[in-house]
């Protein structure tokens, strides 16, 4: 045993010491003075210095915040002496200790917000809304905090204040310093010129995407490419790198070409040399990086084509969201199920709900529940029929269905038979929007790809419904089954709930 761990432990190693990086490409390695070019790669180093320049601004509009709020709430009058003299008594130790603490969340809350490094690409929505997370993340550690101390000297109208007023203090800074930068840069003050090596799909887009977006501050003076073919736009060949760059007063070079190894490597050597800045854009199989997420594994880049389309914290909001909403609508639907089921009795032999296995999430059977719309004998009569179907696919719908009652063809139209499946909401085995449950046999019928549409939970309602509820094209189905799935959201499943609502009074159901 010890033998082989010795030999595991070696194997290691030596694995290890191949991924070690080639002489010419170490970050230590030394490049001649004579072939940098005076002036590149600035902005790179001025990149601490202007996140150091953010922790100051909000560090100190925190504190100047609280000592304003401290003044209106203890009506201290507005005398630099009067102020000095009240902050050192006792309560205003307390007081310079709470904001001081407060600074040191908030610029923390910040850091985790990702708020000190700001893309220009990044919108002020968004960079609000990170700002009202990291202050709201700074307070409720200020209100632990005050909780388990037992402090009881500061006031609990101080520390809401003083979180609403760091929102819009440190939200309201960041806009305008957005605005000042966007008017810079649209300008020309501050621009970045570059060079797109490769002149395909993914090179003419991003060139697109600079042209359209100037307030991002890049100008595309040109491409390069592996030949010219006429297009005065390409400037030469990647050969050509150094001269055009240097004729050009590049700053940045974007590579978009196909994985080339030995392609890179060079374009690396000779963007260093130049010092410039180098950024490779994959254009990996016909586009699928396009808008991939790019982490690290042990130091590795790792590209996301594809995760969980829904994340755990969104599933979990998505079934509060349906636990509330289901236990609500079953209250208010109650009398209306109670003498829609009299009705049924009355119109048909048989029990008024109808209860079927469906295939939902992962391909897990449960129990459905229904108003009984059909003659009992319906599932038994289902086959003789399906020479009738008029779906495209593993999914059956007939017109005029001659299984279907007097009473279940009304209810079907204004979808009131499908109310008791709020029960099957409530309970966990259906969400209020998602793809259509399909009864086992339809099932059966699928095909591999049709599997993706079970990623989620089965819904009473979707975006199929709402688009394209008539279209008799299973493969329809499935494509708007899982644009739903890739692009989830709340907001998503509140806008297909209201647009649900009239097709409901416009009783287009069958």
């Amino acid at each position: 045993m010890n033998g082989a761990g010795t030999r595991s432990q070696r194997d290691r190693s030596t694995v290890a010491l191949d991924w070690a990086p080639l002489h010419e490409f170490a970050p230590e390695a030394t490049l001649p003075k004579q072939s940098r070019v005076p002036g590149r790669g600035r902005s790179l180093a001025h990149g601490p210095h202007v996140r150091l320049a953010y922790v100051a601004i909000d560090f100190l509009l925190v504190c100047l915040g609280g000592i304003l709020i401290f003044c209106l709430r203890f009506e201290v009058p507005h005398s630099i002496a009067q102020l000095r003299q009240v902050l050192l008594t006792p309560t205003g130790h307390t007081y310079v200790g709470f904001f001081l603490l407060s600074a040191a969340l908030v610029v923390l809350a910040c850091v985790t917000q990702d708020l000190y490094r700001t893309p220009r690409d990044r919108s002020f929505l968004d960079e609000t809304f990170r700002v009202a997370k990291a202050t709201g993340i700074a307070t409720v550690l200020l209100v632990l905090f005050i909780f388990i101390s037992g402090y009881k000297d500061i006031s609990r109208a101080v520390v809401v204040f003083a979180g609403v007023q760091n929102f819009f203090a440190l939200s309201g800074w960041r806009y305008l310093k957005k605005r000042i930068v966007t008017k810079r840069t649209l300008r020309g003050i501050g621009i970045s010129r570059v060079l797109v090596v490769g002149v395909g799909k993914m090179g003419r887009g991003l060139a697109s995407w600079f042209t359209d977006n100037p307030h991002l501050g890049y100008a595309v003076c040109g491409f390069l490419d592996t030949h010219k073919n006429g297009d005065p736009s390409v400037l030469g060949t990647v050969r050509d790198l150094r001269a055009i760059a240097l004729s050009n007063f590049v700053d940045e070079l974007f590579v978009t070409l196909p994985a080339d190894g030995e392609l890179v490597k060079e374009t690396f050597l000779e963007a260093r040399r130049l010092g410039l800045n180098l950024h490779v854009v994959p254009d990996i199989y016909d586009g699928l990086g396009w808008r991939a997420a790019l982490h690290k594994i042990g130091g590795f880049p790792v590209m996301d084509l594809h995760e969980h389309p829904i994340p755990a914290i969104g599933l979990a909001v998505k079934r509060g969201f349906d636990i509330v909403a289901a236990f609500l609508a079953l209250i208010l639907t109650m009398p209306i199920l109670a003498l829609t089921a009299l009705w049924i009795r009355w119109d048909s032999p048989g029990p008024a709900f109808y209860v079927a296995p469906r295939v939902g999430w992962k391909g897990r059977k449960f129990r459905c529940y229904k108003l009984r719309t059909m003659v009992t004998e319906a599932d038994e009569q289902k086959n003789s029929l399906r020479d009738k179907n008029e779906r495209n696919g593993p999914f059956f719908k007939i017109s005029n269905d001659p299984r279907i009652t007097r009473c279940g063809s009304w209810l079907r139209k204004f979808s009131f038979d499908e109310l008791p499946q709020l029960w099957n909401v409530f309970i966990g085995d259906m969400s209020l929007v998602g793809p259509r449950p399909h009864p086992v046999d339809d099932f059966e019928r699928y095909d591999l790809e049709h599997l993706r549409r079970l990623d989620v939970k089965p819904g009473m309602t979707g975006l199929w419904q709402v688009k394209a509820r008539h279209d008799p094209s299973f493969e329809t189905s499935v494509a708007l089954d899982l644009e739903y799935i890739e692009s989830w959201n709340l907001l998503l499943d509140l806008k297909i709930l209201w647009s649900t609502l009239p097709a409901i009074l416009r009783a287009e159901g069958r």
